[in-house]
């Protein structure tokens, strides 16, 4: 039986294809990946429809802080 062995480029489409949008906090705490901007740009380059958005969260201190949320961009 051959294992097949999913990219972090793989994980990051999969987990945006079954949750509403990824944040890096998402990527870091779900799949292990730290550098989520350059595996968006990667799927960006292999033809992938990413939608960009500023999104406000509350920190560790409760404060309010801008985020960047990353899903798939919908035709």
């Amino acid at each position: 039986m051959e294992t097949v062995m999913q990219t972090q480029n793989d994980r990051v489409l999969r987990y945006m294809e079954n949750h509403p949008s990824i944040t890096s906090l998402d990527a870091i705490r779900d799949l292990g990946c730290t550098r989520l901007s350059a595996r968006i740009s990667d799927l960006r380059r292999k033809g992938y429809a990413i939608a960009t958005q500023s999104v406000v969260v509350k920190n560790r201190d409760n404060k309010k802080v801008r985020v960047t949320a990353y899903s798939l961009a919908h035709d």
